[in-house]
């Protein structure tokens, strides 16, 4: 690896890294500068340790360091003042006032699909996009939960408990003591809120199991019902009715904190199963252990929790029975890893060697991202040529290929800045079709709702 940083030590200098000059005007960040003029930018693992899949694709970019940390308190100054690129996974929050530490950030990639631990309005206010991973697990979490949801009917999780205590299981009253609960699934229904990339997977696969399977998902279109063949209901209240499991699989945000609640609890069937792998802020873990305790809720299954790590021996939860619950790893597969830190590589690098946030393929937040508007009443001789968007090209370059640079050109990329401001006596370079392009680039769906990892 060309570096490692930890919050205390350097395992060797970081002599080759880029020092931003100093820019009095507050909300301007330099653009990813790279080429033959620039050193490599710095990009920082800021929650990890290991670089081994990402240092591949980014070290003819970039200088690629590690923090291990679990707070901005814990990551070297050098990243927060130089650090142009962050990859995170969901193990570190970052506020607004944990943003303002870095002082030269320009993208943020989430190792990962959900990106509530980040402040993303506030980092587009600073001019930081943020992506995420949203595709990369699908499959695991479908895989996972479809595993709580079976040992919740198939009791197979107490089943194996009752062996390891010593309990003797062999005539029928034992069996059927011991396995109290256990219920049939075919022409049970199972009820979905939110019906993203993991919604779908997960209806798919609940159907070959027998399951009758409803949806609720507000953000749908019309018409995604009939092409899977589901039933959709039109409000929460009617899925909690209906359904005699319920399985989460929708994005966290300020309108549906706690959306199992004791309220909604109390509209569910008697004796339903609840299933949570999407985020842990959707139930009201308080509320969740009281209807275990009183059998309102005949179990549960939770990969994901208000705060995590997840302990039983602390919190709400530690005392509820019917209780399974995993330490947020229904993401995980050794595949799903490595295509997820591929995947956030990549993205880093379109960042180095293109526009942000016009060369990513899945910034979250576009809407917020400062469009340089700081910069229309200042005089033009007191900005530096680079923090315009108005890149030096060699004589002759006016626009870059599709497949890469020139050869004559190469490691000369373009200011990663937008290039929207009001500097009119700045110049352009004129952007052409690339050969076998007609027109604009199809511009990237956008993610939906309700697909969170």
């Amino acid at each position: 690896f060309d570096v490692f940083l930890q919050s205390t030590l350097f395992y060797e200098p970081l002599g080759s890294c880029h020092s931003w000059p100093h820019f009095p005007f507050a909300g301007i960040r330099p653009p990813i500068m790279n080429g033959p003029m620039h050193p490599r930018p710095l990009v920082a693992l800021l929650d990890g340790r290991d670089c081994t899949v990402e240092m591949p694709i980014l070290k003819d970019v970039a200088t690629v360091a590690f923090c291990d940390a679990q707070s901005t308190q814990e990551i070297h100054e050098k990243v927060l003042n130089e650090a142009v690129g962050a990859l995170m996974y969901h193990t570190i929050t970052l506020t607004r006032e944990d943003l303002e530490k870095f002082k030269a950030l320009r993208i943020i990639v989430r190792i990962g699909s959900g990106f509530d631990n980040i402040d993303i309005k506030s980092a587009g206010d600073l001019g930081i996009a943020v992506c995420n991973m949203p595709a990369a697990s699908v499959e695991e979490t479908a895989d996972s939960t479809m595993c709580h949801i079976l040992n919740l009917y198939r009791r197979t999780t107490w089943l194996h408990q009752a062996l390891r205590e010593g309990t003797r299981v062999q005539s029928v009253e034992q069996i059927r003591e011991v396995a109290s609960g256990a219920a049939r699934i075919r022409g049970e229904t199972l009820g979905i809120i939110g019906l993203g990339r993991v919604g779908q997977a997960v209806a798919l696969r609940a159907k070959a199991f027998g399951f009758n399977v409803i949806f609720y998902d507000p953000y749908l279109s019309d018409g995604m019902e009939r092409a899977l063949g589901l039933q959709r209901v039109n409000t929460l209240q009617d899925l909690l009715f209906h359904s005699d499991c319920v399985t989460l699989h929708c994005s966290l945000n300020e309108h549906n904190h706690h959306l199992i609640n004791d309220f909604t609890i109390k509209q569910m069937r008697q004796g339903a199963f609840l299933v949570n792998t999407a985020r842990g802020g959707l139930v009201d873990e308080k509320a969740l252990a009281q209807a275990l305790k009183e059998g309102r809720i005949r179990g549960a299954a939770l990969d994901v929790h208000e705060t995590e790590p997840f302990s039983f021996s602390q919190g709400p939860l530690k005392d509820a029975p019917n209780l399974i619950c995993t330490p947020h790893a229904s993401w995980y597969s050794e595949q799903a890893s490595i295509e997820m830190r591929e995947e956030a590589a990549r993205e880093i690098r379109r960042a180095i060697t293109g526009r942000i946030p016009d060369s990513l393929k899945n910034c979250v937040n576009k809407d917020y991202l400062t469009q340089a508007t700081h910069w229309a009443g200042m005089d033009p001789s007191t900005i530096h040529p680079e923090l315009n968007g108005a890149y030096r090209y060699p004589p002759g370059v006016v626009s870059l290929a599709s497949g890469g640079l020139p050869p004559a050109v190469e490691g000369i990329v373009p200011s990663a800045m937008p290039i929207s401001h009001g500097l009119p006596t700045v110049a352009h370079p004129p952007h052409a079709p690339s050969p076998g392009q007609t027109g604009k680039p199809e511009v990237e769906r956008e993610q939906h709702p309700s697909d969170q990892l």
